[in-house]
């Protein structure tokens, strides 16, 4: 006899719906699954033999072959297990399955039926809805996040048990209700960062604009605590960005089914390979900069990080996107992030005018190699850090992170209007670019620089959009000259 119900497995953060056709005839006992399973699903089939068995129904003692459709579709996860066992039963006789036509399950099975939560529930929902499904039955702890997904029932299980309800032509399960989003409680204080003005200032630019940040400077001078702040003076994720973000930690087993408007903030070990930066592996997975997206990615050490990881970097800084090619598979992943980094000056971190310092400028030059020129064009801001004093450190708070998340909120209000809802300035296209309105005497500063360091048509252009924020943040119509020349104050051309 033959059965068929419809799951789902993941392939990079999106969803691939997967037929699961199994079929129960007289033979020597066996059980196989094909149509490419990875190592997890082929191990499915002790984890339904056991939850079958000891759920109370009965497991058939006859030839089992599973398959999985698309064939050319490699199967990972155990995803699949809850549809697999419920199929078996329906192709046995011991369900009546017909209840479930239009519905996808997914869920992983515990020994004794216990339906465990899996990776991906909100995109596996999602494509449900796309592929015109009328609902899809999740594990209970995945309910919440699978109901973000509009336009779709969701239901939830808790033990194989309940699908006993389909001998009575009932689906099984319980409505889920999605999870309300949480909110910025709990993110580190701007005002922690005292005595450091310049450096305040440009983090407020960074998070306006979505503008790369490098901070150059000696250990303990406030780079990784402002770093850590940034996140907190950002506009919460809204709408749409709610649930890329939550597919995207949902996809990568993170953040346990809660949702936040918190933008993600990754800062990865300096150890990290290029893959686990950028992403990559067979099949390809996502990277710290796909798990960034939308948030910030903090590389503290920079120098530290080895130079093809450093160099991967680049062209998902211009794209907001990065394509991982292999044998097995190509995935485009999104990476829309604000790179922040922070550098010593020399190996001892100390710099060079520092009467302490005993780098050799041999040493301090093969320290910074590790940084390109065309990496480090590709980074609006760099600020030098000084050690604050004894006297700031003493003194009072700084301005605290929501008041400078309103001035950041009204400049992306400004940015929208301008450029689109959801972009930035750091987003300008090219030609939106050349249609900023500049003053005459900002302008005619800009060309001064321009010859002066002898600036590329990148480095130009990112002025400009520098610029353009720091217009933004003051509520100005037109770029001027004020605006930039605080923008070109940002901009170094090496990391000397």
């Amino acid at each position: 006899m033959l059965a068929e119900t419809t799951s789902f497995t993941l392939d990079g953060i999106a969803a691939r719906m997967v037929r699961v056709e199994v079929d129960v005839h007289r033979g020597l006992p066996n059980f196989q699954i094909v149509g490419l399973p990875d190592a997890a699903v082929r191990e499915a089939r002790e984890r339904v033999r056991a939850a079958v068995v000891n759920c109370g129904f009965e497991f058939p003692l006859q030839r089992i072959t599973a398959s999985l459709a698309p064939a050319d579709l490699r199967k990972a996860g155990p995803a699949i297990d809850l549809a697999l066992a419920t199929a078996l039963l329906g192709a046995s006789g011991e369900l009546t399955i017909a209840p479930l036509a239009g519905w996808s399950l997914v869920g992983e099975l515990a020994l004794d039926g216990s339906v465990r939560p899996v990776r991906g529930a909100l995109a596996m929902a999602e494509e449900a809805r796309e592929s015109g499904r009328r609902g899809v039955i999740v594990p209970a702890a995945n309910g919440p996040e699978a109901a973000l997904a509009e336009g779709i029932t969701v239901l939830t299980i808790e033990n194989f048990t309940e699908l006993a309800s389909l001998r009575e032509g009932e689906v099984p399960g319980r409505v889920a209700v999605p999870a309300p989003p949480a909110g910025l409680e709990g993110l580190p204080d701007l005002a922690d960062l005292r005595g450091q003005a310049h450096l305040r200032t440009a983090v407020e630019i960074a998070a306006a604009g979505g503008h790369g940040l490098l901070m150059i400077g000696p250990p303990g001078a406030g780079k990784s605590l402002a770093a850590r702040r940034l996140p907190s003076v950002l506009p919460p994720l809204a709408g749409e960005e709610v649930l890329e973000v939550a597919r995207i930690a949902s996809a990568c087993g993170l953040g346990n089914g809660q949702v936040s408007s918190a933008r993600p903030f990754r800062a990865p070990h300096h150890t990290v390979s290029a893959a686990g930066l950028v992403g990559g592996g067979s099949p390809p997975r996502p990277g710290e900069i796909t798990l960034a997206h939308r948030g910030v990615l903090f590389l503290d050490e920079l120098c530290e990080f080895s130079r093809p990881a450093l160099e991967a970097l680049r062209e998902p800084l211009e794209a907001g996107s990065v394509t991982i090619s292999r044998a097995k598979g190509r995935q485009t992943l999104p990476s829309r992030f604000t790179l922040v980094a922070a550098a010593n000056p020399c190996p001892c971190g100390r710099g060079e005018d520092d009467p302490r310092c005993r780098c050799s400028e041999v040493s301090a030059r093969r320290y910074r190699a590790a940084l390109s020129g065309a990496l480090v064009d590709r980074i609006d801001l760099v600020v030098a850090v000084n050690q604050p004093s004894a006297e700031a450190l003493a003194g009072p708070a700084g301005e605290g992170s929501s008041a400078v998340r309103e001035r950041v909120v009204l400049a992306r209000e400004r940015m929208a209007e301008r450029l689109g809802d959801g972009r930035t300035n750091a987003e300008a296209e090219p030609q939106e670019v050349v249609d900023f309105e500049v003053t005459a005497a900002a302008a005619g500063l800009l060309a001064k620089a321009h010859r002066s360091w002898q600036l590329s048509g990148r480095a130009h252009g990112r002025i400009l959009r520098v610029a353009r924020t720091v217009a933004d943040l003051a509520g100005a119509t037109a770029i001027g000259e004020e605006h930039m020349a605080a923008a070109i104050q940002f901009r170094r051309r090496s990391v000397e």
